[in-house]
This record gives C-alpha cells, sequence and structure tokens, in this order.
C-alpha cells in the first residue's frame, strides 16, 4: 500500500483507524461518573495530541536515527508559529498558506542553525543549538518587539492589512481561521446513552496532516537515506575513514526535522492564531526529548504514543485538585479519606510533573526502549502464549503400559 511493506502497511492503518475513531476511543467513561475526569476526547487535548505527535516525529528522524541531540528544537516550533501568524495577518486567514509559510520559515532557520551546529558533536552540539534557541527567545522577547509582539505575544487584530478576505466581521469581531471556509473551531457532537462524542473539524486536520508527516517518516526510515543516517549514528568516524562525508546527511536530517517542527508550529497557529516567545522556552526543547524517549527513540510510532502520554498527563492530571479526590474517597471515613488524599496530593494538580518524573524514572529503568518495548514485549509474550495453546493436543496421546 502506498509503496510500503506488509509490515508498514499494518501500521499505517492501525494509525489511521485509532485517529479516526479517536473521539469514541478517548471517551471510555459516561459524561455523568466520576471517572469522566479521565476522559480526554475534547478537541484542543485531541489537536494537541496531533501536534505534538508530529513535533517529535520530526525530532525523531534527527535524534532517533543519527543520534544528534538537540536541545533547541523549539525555536523552530516558535519561527513557525510566528510564521504562520503573519501570513494570517497579511495574507488570508485560510491556514494553508500559513501552515505552508511556517514549514519554509522554519526550515530555512533550521538550515542556519544546523549549518553551525554540525560543525560540532556531541554534548558541544546540543549546547550550540540550546544557545540558538535561547538567543531566539530572547531575541523574540525583547529585541524583535516590532515583530513578535514582545511577552505579549503575536495574535490576529481588527487592523491587519489582509490582503485576501476581510479584517473583520459584519458584527466586528476578526475572522476565524479556516480551511477554504471549513472553520477550525466546527464541531459536531453526538449524543449517544451518557456518553457525549465531539468531532472536531481543527482536529481531522490536524489529524490528516499528522497522517502524512507520519508516512513522510515511514518512508525516511526506510529508505537507503534513512540507512545512511542510522550508519551515522552507529559510527560516524569510521564512515569518514572510509572517506565519505556525513555531514550533508546530517544537515538533511537536521532541516527535515526543523520543517516538521516548523508545521507542528503552523497548525498551532492554525487551532488557535497565537504565537508566544514562551514557544521557544528551552523548557519546550526539552519536553520533545522527554517525548521522544519516552515512547522509544528510533521507532516509529514511539513518539506519537510519548507525546500523546505527556498531553494527556499535563492536561488531566494537573486539573485534579482535593475537591474530586475527596468525591472520589468519599466512602471512606473522614479520617482515613483524609489520610489518602493527603498522600496522592502531591501527585496531582500542580505537582503532575512529579507522575511524570516517576514514570519517566521507571520506563528509562525498565524499559530502556520506551513504552514501544513494553508494547513489544507484550506483544511476544501474548504471541507465544497463542502458539503454545496451538501447538498443546486437546488429549494427551495414551500410553502403554
Amino acid at each position: 500500500m502506498l509503496g510500503l511493506n506488509r509490515k508498514d502497511s499494518g501500521l499505517f492503518l492501525l494509525v489511521i483507524c485509532l485517529t479516526a475513531l479517536a473521539p469514541f476511543l478517548l471517551n471510555p467513561f459516561p459524561e455523568g461518573s466520576e471517572l469522566a475526569q479521565f476522559n480526554a476526547g475534547y478537541p484542543d487535548l485531541m489537536q494537541r495530541f496531533m501536534i505534538f505527535g508530529i513535533f517529535a516525529i520530526g525530532f525523531n528522524i534527527l535524534f532517533g536515527l543519527t543520534g544528534y541531540l538537540s536541545f533547541g528544537h523549539a525555536a523552530f516550533l516558535g519561527v513557525g508559529s510566528y510564521a504562520g501568524v503573519w501570513m494570517m495577518k497579511l495574507l488570508t486567514v485560510n491556514v494553508v498558506p500559513a501552515i505552508i509559510m511556517s514549514v519554509i520559515v522554519a526550515g530555512l532557520f533550521s538550515l542556519i542553525v544546523g549549518f553551525i551546529s554540525l560543525r560540532r558533536s556531541g554534548i558541544y552540539f546540543s549546547i550550540l543549538t540550546l544557545a540558538f534557541a535561547q538567543m531566539s527567545f530572547a531575541l523574540a522577547y525583547s529585541v524583535l518587539t516590532p515583530i513578535t509582539n514582545g511577552e505579549t505575544g503575536l495574535q490576529l487584530s481588527l487592523n491587519d492589512p489582509r490582503i485576501l478576505g476581510i479584517s473583520q466581521t459584519v458584527d466586528g469581531s476578526i475572522p476565524a481561521a479556516n480551511f477554504f471556509g471549513i472553520e477550525m473551531r466546527d464541531s459536531l457532537e453526538l449524543a449517544m446513552g451518557g456518553w457525549l462524542f465531539t468531532f472536531n473539524a481543527g482536529y481531522y486536520l490536524a489529524a490528516i496532516v499528522m497522517l502524512i508527516s507520519f508516512y513522510i517518516a515511514i518512508r525516511i526510515f526506510r529508505s537507503p537515506f534513512g540507512m545512511m543516517l542510522r550508519a551515522v549514528k552507529s559510527n560516524q568516524q569510521r564512515m569518514s575513514y572510509t572517506g565519505l562525508n556525513t555531514r550533508p546527511y546530517a544537515l538533511t536530517a537536521f532541516v527535515i526535522s526543523g520543517m516538521y517542527a516548523g508545521l507542528a508550529g503552523g497548525l498551532m497557529v492554525a487551532m488557535d492564531p497565537l504565537a508566544g516567545a514562551e514557544r521557544m522556552y528551552w523548557t519546550a526543547s526539552g519536553e520533545v526529548v522527554l517525548m521522544t524517549i519516552l515512547g522509544g527513540a528510533g521507532t516509529l510510532l514511539g513518539p506519537i504514543i510519548g507525546a500523546s502520554a505527556i498531553k494527556y498527563f499535563e492536561n488531566i492530571f494537573s486539573k485534579i485538585n482535593d475537591t474530586v479526590l475527596h468525591g472520589w474517597f468519599s466512602f471512606m471515613p473522614d479520617g482515613l479519606q483524609d489520610f489518602v488524599v493527603a498522600i496522592i496530593h502531591p501527585f496531582i494538580g500542580k505537582g503532575w510533573h512529579l507522575t511524570l518524573g516517576l514514570m519517566f524514572m521507571l520506563v528509562v529503568i525498565f524499559l530502556p526502549g520506551g513504552l514501544m518495548e513494553g508494547i513489544n514485549r507484550l506483544r511476544i509474550w501474548f504471541g507465544k502464549r497463542i502458539n503454545g495453546r496451538q501447538q498443546t493436543p486437546d488429549h494427551a496421546p495414551a500410553t502403554s503400559s
């Protein structure tokens, strides 16, 4: 299918099915139940799953294949966001030109950063990329205020000199971002029993872009170019001894990875036309590193799983408070209830990072290959159990005395 082998085709079909059915799969609990707190099937969070999945897929092309660890990839996410907002301010609120411009600008910026940073390797490369990201953050926050609007952030206004389309609607509001007339905030709700499922236009646009990005990543992984990148990761010095210049391959991977980050930034703007300097901060770069390692660096599906896991914890666990906990454990005596709530309290709400940190530690210690390693172990274990049952006869053969 689409030039993929049988295994990759099956994986791609699985991802298509999961993204299409996400509004159902991410709402397993009825709306009125206490467990509805753990539902993740609302548009904003589902969009984040897709957008940060793209961000992590692109980072994995660099880190997972070449072994170059960048601590500055958030710079390309931020640059892409700014380019997208400016395109919507100056040209049209149709999100397609904004997304395209985000990818182009982020690609050009990553070419400059990569050309300089790739003169070094190892920790020196990582520090250089971090320095570029922090310089970009500082410039966006202060020096380039006329372009970035500083700490307030760049957003659409009623006075935008938009070439195509209107600057304000009939009721005097800012026109909404749209995809050829389909507004990104348009949603269709389906009530089934106690469940409420939301189908959002913005989510499905982000999902389609993510699927295209995932398909391109598969082709890169299986191509001769991908094999060269793995060789760079395996033993770059030995390749240099053969007379092969590895820098163009690493630079190409760096630019592709930066374009993925710009694409994620453009989609952020498409869903919410706002760009701020905080998207370039070093913590944003560290987040994509965690996503990739948590899911499984060097795997195809791992970065998406890692990105979804972190965004789930960020948006679900951070909203649980003591009031919710007291509701859950209301069946307990007051003293025991307070004790249980006090034990769980540091791991939820503002302390959700502690839960994430513990999970990351457990994964690194017991599953060095990330969550994908755990999934593969379970798959192999179930395969052995099924094969064992198939090979065991229903009745033991009779034995002669």
